[in-house]
């Protein structure tokens, strides 16, 4: 189960800040499990162009679209999951997984971990961050995408995997994320309409969910703050 408390709670609006307070950004060789739209890959190697970044996707989709945008030198995109990486043993420097281990499936997430320490050199770094299942931005979105079981299960993976001896734990960070909304037809087109998930919404739902999410609109749009939390781990 996920803590109830979230100590050490900080603002983060660019996670890259964070990672970069965490871990060394110079010169490595990464793998992204579960890239998305690689927005932080790409702000990464404009500041740091002497790392490089494989990024993997399974969203075919997202992954077309990762390939058509303009290229970013030390960025190369891969059709895999985290579950079955496609690469030597010890062949990275760190390991990325943003938001995107509870999306891995249930019978899998001990797997993906595994994979991910194969490809690590020894001493090499594995930074997860997960959305903690608690808050106003998450009480819209578990009306029509609860993830309340696979969110729990991702940490309790983490906690095996370190109890498994594979694994020294690193630390562990509470932050919170602001998330700007400008208005319902945003909140539709980027949280309901993405292709990864197949949200089909009965016409009752999508009015249950407009209504909680207009509760929170401003003259501003709607914001709101989602609760994350870092856990790095360190391959022994």
């Amino acid at each position: 189960m996920e803590r109830p408390d979230r100590p050490n709670t900080d603002l983060v609006d660019n996670e890259l800040d964070l990672l970069h307070t965490l871990v060394p950004l110079q010169a490595q060789a990464i793998v992204e499990l579960g890239c998305g739209k690689a927005e932080l890959a790409r702000q990464l190697l404009a500041r740091w162009p002497g790392c490089t970044i494989d990024a993997l996707e399974v969203d075919e989709v997202q992954l077309a679209r990762n390939r058509a945008a303009p290229p970013v030198g030390g960025l190369r995109f891969v059709h895999a999951g985290a579950q079955q990486i496609p690469f030597a043993d010890q062949s990275f420097d760190l390991a990325l997984m943003l938001k995107s281990l509870h999306h891995v499936p249930l019978a899998l997430m001990a797997q993906a971990l595994a994979e991910a320490r194969r490809v690590l050199r020894p001493g090499s770094l594995l930074y997860v961050s997960e959305p903690v299942f608690a808050g106003p931005f998450n009480e819209v979105m578990r009306l029509f995408h609860d993830e309340e079981t696979v969110r729990g299960a991702a940490y309790a993976a983490l906690q095996a995997a370190l109890a498994g001896g594979g694994w020294t734990a690193v630390a562990e960070r509470h932050f919170d994320m602001p998330v700007r909304f400008a208005d319902f037809d945003d909140f539709r087109r980027r949280m309901i309409e993405v292709s990864f998930n197949d949200h089909r919404l009965s016409d009752a739902t999508l009015a249950a969910v407009r209504s909680r999410f207009e509760t929170h609109l401003g003259a501003n749009g709607a914001r709101f703050h989602r609760p994350m939390r870092v856990n790095l781990l360190r391959r022994a």
